[in-house]
C-alpha cells in the first residue's frame, strides 16, 4: 500500500456558506476538507464547484459513513463511488472515522461508537485492509468522540488505535476536539491519550468547537475553545508538520471569521515548532 506523505498547511472545510467566496478569489488557505458523501454522484453543482475549487486547491475527502466497524463488512458500491470520486479529483488523501455507522438493513447517519475489544480491533482491521485495497491508496482514519463506553473494553482508545494503525497500515486524522470531549466525558487525561498515539502516523489534525455541559457534545457549532487550543500545542509538539484544519459544521459564521480563528492555529503551530527546534 502507497505511504502518505506529510503536507503542511492550514485548511478549512468546504462548505455550501462560502462556495462563492472559494470560486470568486483567492481564499488564503493551503487546502480545502469535504465530506465525501456530498460529492459521490454523477453530476449536479456540488460536484462542478469541486471540481472548480480543486483546480486552485488541494482537497480532502473525508467520509462519515465507510462504517469501518461493521460486523457486515464493507458496502462494496459504496467503495466503488468512493473510488471514482477520488480519482477524479485526486485529494491529497481520503479519511473516515473509527466508528460504525449500520447495519445489514439500516444506516444510522450517525458515528456510533466501537467496543475496544480485541475482536472489534480485528474486525476494524480486516474492514480498513478491504477499503485500502478497494481505494487503492493508504486512508486516515479519526479517533472518535464518545458519550459511553462498554462493560467489555479490554483496553483504552489510544491502545485501541494505535494498534489498529500498526495492523492494518492506515494513517490518523488526530482530532484534538474529539480527544478533549471524551477526555471530559470519560474522566481520562487527554494529554496521557495524546502522547501515547503514534505520532509518525498522523497526518492531520482536526480544530473544532463543541457544547459543554455535564456530558459534552461534538457539535462542530462554536468556536475553538482555550483547552482544545492547549492541547493544539501539544499535538504539534508531538506531531510536528502534519495538516491543520477548522472544523464547523452548523452555526458557520462569515468566512473571514473562520480565517481568524485559522490564523490563531497558524501562530501556535509556528511558535511550537520555534520552541521544539530551540
Amino acid at each position: 500500500m502507497n505511504t502518505i506523505s506529510r503536507f503542511d498547511g492550514f485548511g478549512l472545510g468546504l462548505r455550501r456558506t462560502h462556495y462563492a467566496d472559494f470560486l470568486d478569489g483567492d481564499v488564503p488557505v493551503d487546502f480545502v476538507e469535504v465530506i465525501s458523501e456530498n460529492f459521490m454522484v454523477d453530476g449536479g453543482n456540488p460536484l462542478r464547484v469541486l471540481t472548480q475549487v480543486r483546480e486552485k486547491l488541494p482537497v480532502i475527502l473525508h467520509g462519515v459513513s465507510m462504517s469501518i466497524g461493521s460486523a457486515h463488512g464493507l458496502d462494496c458500491e459504496y467503495l466503488r463511488r468512493l473510488r471514482a470520486l477520488a480519482e477524479r479529483i485526486e485529494p491529497l488523501w481520503v479519511s473516515d472515522h473509527l466508528c460504525w455507522t449500520r447495519t445489514s438493513a439500516h444506516n444510522s447517519h450517525d458515528l456510533l461508537p466501537m467496543p475496544y475489544t480485541e475482536e472489534a480491533l480485528r474486525l476494524v482491521c480486516d474492514n480498513i485492509d478491504h477499503a485500502q485495497e478497494a481505494l487503492g491508496r493508504a486512508m486516515l482514519f479519526e479517533n472518535p468522540s464518545s458519550y459511553l463506553t462498554f462493560p467489555e473494553d479490554e483496553m483504552r482508545e489510544w491502545e485501541f488505535v494505535a494498534e489498529m494503525a500498526k495492523r492494518s497500515g492506515c494513517y490518523l486524522l488526530l482530532d484534538v476536539n474529539n480527544i478533549y470531549v471524551s477526555a471530559h466525558n470519560h474522566g481520562f487525561d487527554a494529554s496521557e491519550c495524546l502522547r501515547a498515539l503514534p505520532h509518525d502516523r498522523v497526518r492531520q489534525i482536526h480544530l473544532a468547537g463543541h457544547t459543554d455541559g455535564e456530558i459534552k457534545i461534538d457539535t462542530h457549532d462554536q468556536p475553538v475553545c482555550g483547552g482544545v487550543w492547549d492541547l493544539y500545542r501539544e499535538a504539534v509538539a508531538l506531531a510536528g508538520p502534519v495538516a491543520t484544519m477548522i472544523e464547523r459544521d452548523d452555526g458557520i459564521p462569515p468566512l473571514p471569521e473562520l480565517l481568524d480563528e485559522l490564523d490563531v492555529a497558524r501562530s501556535i503551530a509556528a511558535g511550537t515548532r520555534s520552541k521544539v527546534a530551540a
